[in-house]
């Protein structure tokens, strides 16, 4: 009875003061850092307070993705140093910064952090599966795929179509006319997904799920649009086994499935569909919008795109297609394209990893379990590792001679157990389509328009839209 008597003897005010001190202490108690944690930020249980540069900031834990990349890592860094922790709703992450912290983190302790965290929204695919590649020549498809691309399409529609048209050739054997109407829900579908995982709904079903599930809206969608994709796939999977040769495998698919048959590590048609779409997921947007860079890049230095012309005339000339054995002979276009990695910066907060046992890394303790965030953004503008970091230049890649020099901390791929698997198919993508592209035409933009090298920030980081003119040479 006493406490009965109590709290009416309480205003509503004292009470809700009470709850409130009662909460953080409870989540306090629940969330607190092991001895010699990596220090970070202030947290409570729904934001994170922030002040830079006189302009404050009050920000869901989610949507620090947003920022963190360009803004909030050099404060942070500064504060805490080059490892340091931060709060998103129940998880804790730990964040790496700077080339040689990064190095450590994934090639030096590539051991201790191989393992990833369990995701809310992407595909739970499972990474062995991409030992099942065939090798093939894919050289002979793109110059295909360049001879068949329409001219009345928008240009980032056209990048997004012919590069996924070559993955569509690696895994399914075949390619889709641009008007094929199936072929362009698979594109929309899956940029939908990548828009939404990056967007402020995706980031809040990953901090928030148990809420989150319950809630309507956009988010909803990301499932949807796997479940459509992962059909579209297996489909595909059942006209292979119809017709598959043994002797003879025609792609992806074909391979996967002849593994699925040949050994018992765990293939499954159901691992195949969701490594297929990982294929799709990794390998259009990126290189479509590193093109997309590249076209911001060279068109806010036509200096540079004269170079790159000049080289491509001498080499190739302007009749014959571009083949990877081009590349060595030509130095300062492999370069730019390098640059444009550099600077376009497509993944800015690479995978997450996570700690598969006890260990330190900077000095800190690091608990079996911990969410680990190799930052590549703080890897490719290192002051420490770049001549003129914050400036599109070449030259990073050029020596004194003007041959191309490879340099330890470009890492757009990541490194260690953990790197891009499509490198390869990348690089080759990027080179031959890039080159194709400036070969053929010349381009610019609206007179007196200064083009934003800042860009948009999602799961990938992609240019501001603007106007192209592509004058033929």
């Amino acid at each position: 009875m006493w406490l009965y008597d109590l709290l009416f003897s309480l205003d509503v005010k004292a009470i809700l003061l009470f709850i409130v001190f009662f909460l953080l202490v409870a989540n306090f108690l629940k969330n607190r850092n092991a001895e010699n944690y990596p220090p970070g930020p202030l947290a409570l249980p729904l934001v994170v307070f922030s002040d830079m540069k006189n302009k404050p900031y009050v920000q869901m834990y989610s949507t620090i993705w947003h920022f963190l990349c360009f803004m909030q890592c050099p404060q942070l860094t500064k504060a805490y140093g080059n490892v340091f922790s931060i709060r998103f709703g129940r998880d804790k992450m730990v964040f790496v910064c700077g080339y040689k912290m990064v190095k450590e983190a994934i090639v030096t302790q590539a051991e201790n952090f191989v393992d990833r965290p369990y995701s809310e929204t992407l595909s739970p695919s499972l990474p062995f599966s991409y030992s099942a590649f065939c090798p093939v020549d894919l050289t002979e498809r793109y110059t295909e795929e360049l001879t068949l691309i329409p001219t009345s399409l928008h240009i980032s529609k056209l990048f997004n179509n012919a590069v996924s048209n070559i993955i569509c050739q690696l895994v399914m054997g075949r390619r889709f006319d641009y008007s094929d109407h199936n072929f362009q829900i698979l594109l929309k579908y899956l940029s939908g997904a990548m828009q939404l995982e990056g967007s402020i709904w995706g980031l809040l079903y990953e901090a928030f799920p148990g809420v989150m599930k319950h809630l309507p809206g956009p988010h909803n969608k990301i499932f949807s649009y796997y479940k459509y994709l992962e059909g579209f796939i297996s489909q595909e999977i059942q006209r292979h086994k119809k017709d598959l040769d043994p002797n003879n495998p025609r792609d992806y698919i074909d391979t996967f499935i002849l593994e699925m048959h040949n050994s018992n590590l765990g293939f499954s048609e159901a691992n195949l569909a969701l490594c297929s779409l990982d294929l799709f997921v990794a390998g259009t947007e990126t290189t479509s919008t590193t093109l997309l860079w590249a076209l911001t890049f060279l068109i806010k230095n036509p200096d540079v795109q004269e170079k790159v012309q000049a080289e491509i005339d001498r080499v190739i000339g302007q009749t014959r297609q571009p083949t990877m054995a081009d590349r060595p002979n030509m130095p300062y276009t492999d370069a730019v394209i390098h640059e444009i990695q550099r600077m376009g910066n497509i993944v800015p907060l690479n995978g997450l990893r996570m700690a598969a046992k006890d260990t330190t890394l900077g000095g800190y303790f690091i608990p079996k379990g911990t969410a680990l965030m190799p930052m590549l953004t703080s890897v490719l503008f290192d002051k420490n590792e770049w001549e003129t970091p914050d400036t599109f230049n070449p030259r990073h890649f050029l020596d004194a001679e003007g041959k191309f020099v490879r340099r330890e901390a470009f890492l757009p791929f990541s490194a260690g157990k953990r790197v891009c698997l499509g490198e390869g198919l990348a690089r080759m993508e990027l080179f031959l389509f890039f080159v194709s592209l400036f070969q053929k035409f010349t381009f610019s933009t609206l007179d007196g328009v200064e083009l934003d090298t800042e860009g948009v920030i999602g799961t990938t980081h992609v240019p501001k839209p603007f106007k192209v003119y592509a004058k033929a040479r």
